[in-house]
């Protein structure tokens, strides 16, 4: 049995103990979190300068684009100082900091995409009403319910932990995740962890089911349409937006929707990895970058700043 003791500081183990791979993972979650922050920013800032992407679509994915920044940010960069400094101390309180900011920009992304997959149903199934449907007040209202809505489900949860007494200070994992936290805990959790996995299914299962009757609709309108080249814009436009949520959902349903926070822990980290360095490298152009009316409006913007510069 463990003894009660006064924690105050958290140890991270992190992802490795040889000094070699550590090399090898700070090079790469490096060049991946420049890489996801520069691809986020661009769109970002495209869709502040460019008249022709002030669309709703282009609305949300510059919040995603936002939310994807703030989550990789909340967990990479101290990530990548505890492996130059090798401190890999982190307190109580900047634990449930970083547990609580990245739950709530996690969650309020797959909301999000739940919001991004009924724009692209009203765009699809009902353009001549999209314009009245998703005016900018409605925009910013599902963008304000995607936020609070998180803020309501990690809020509990949070609070709750705040009040735990732990045993041990070893936290098997790079970031303050929830499940680690809870096995370190020297109270009976089985009703947190049912909490978190109710929780869990709550938020994946319902947007995912959401977002598979939008996608399922549009589907079946795109087989409606007498043009082959209108059926390969619109599938274009939607396999994208599936990639995404592939991504998205199949890492986190397989991190999360499990009753007990004993199990894959040390698997857990890899998907981590995918879903906090990878997935934002890959949204980008996934989403945008690759869109043709993307690329024209990079262009318009590299060329207007050449001019000025040239001046």
């Amino acid at each position: 049995m463990r003894n009660r003791t006064l924690v105050t500081t958290f140890v991270l183990l992190g992802l490795t103990d040889d000094p070699q791979w550590q090399i090898v993972i700070f090079l790469f979650l490096f060049i991946a979190y420049v890489l996801s922050i520069t691809g986020n920013l661009t769109i970002i800032l495209l869709t502040l300068l460019d008249s022709h992407l002030k669309t709703p679509m282009y609305f949300f994915l510059q919040k995603f684009s936002f939310l994807e920044i703030s989550l990789t940010s909340t967990c990479i960069p101290r990530f990548l100082v505890s492996i130059v400094t090798m401190n890999k101390t982190i307190s109580v309180e900047a634990c449930f900091t970083q547990l609580f900011a990245a739950f709530i920009f996690g969650i309020a992304q797959f909301f999000l995409l739940a919001v991004m997959s009924y724009d692209r149903y009203v765009a699809i199934c009902k353009p001549l009403h999209y314009t009245t449907i998703m005016n900018n007040r409605v925009c910013m209202l599902l963008f304000g319910s995607c936020c609070l809505i998180a803020l309501f489900l990690v809020c509990p949860g949070v609070i709750v932990s705040l009040s735990l007494e732990f045993c041990d200070s070893i936290i098997e994992h790079f970031f303050c995740d929830y499940s680690p936290i809870l096995k370190l805990s020297c109270n009976d959790t089985r009703s947190m962890q049912l909490l978190n996995y109710i929780f869990a299914i709550i938020t994946l299962l319902t947007t995912l089911a959401l977002v598979m009757v939008s996608y399922g609709r549009i589907l079946s309108t795109i087989l409606k349409f007498p043009s082959a080249q209108q059926k390969k814009k619109a599938f274009s436009t939607c396999s994208s937006h599936m990639i995404v949520v592939f991504i998205s959902y199949g890492s986190c349903i397989f991190m999360y929707i499990k009753p007990s926070a004993e199990e894959r822990i040390s698997l857990n980290k890899g998907v981590a990895i995918l879903t906090l360095a990878l997935a934002p490298v890959l949204n980008p152009f996934i989403y945008s970058l690759r869109n043709k009316q993307v690329k024209e409006a990079l262009k318009d913007v590299i060329k207007k700043c050449t001019k000025d510069t040239s001046k």
